[in-house]
């Protein structure tokens, strides 16, 4: 009978097989079977929030141009009705 902890892993698997590998890789080694520092843990972990910072900043952007443009459209909707 497969324990609990077997069976945690495997639902992990099941659900995404190559994030669980990513992930491991990234945290506990550098893909060469060599374990990562605590200092090259931390400058991954400044570069991955560096990252997420930056497609944060991308997508407020987006969302602000789109609101721009909807904006645009509505006043030119009011102004087409108004002239009519």
């Amino acid at each position: 009978m497969p324990t609990k902890f077997m069976l945690a892993g495997l639902s992990r698997l099941r659900q995404s097989p190559a994030a669980s590998v990513v992930r491991t890789s990234r945290w506990f080694s550098d893909g060469k079977g060599r374990i990562l520092s605590e200092e090259e843990k931390a400058a991954e972990n400044i570069y991955i929030q560096k990252m997420e910072r930056e497609r944060m900043e991308k997508l407020k952007q987006k969302a602000e141009k789109e609101k721009a443009q909807e904006e645009k459209e509505k006043t030119e909707k009011v102004l087409q009705v108004l002239l009519v």
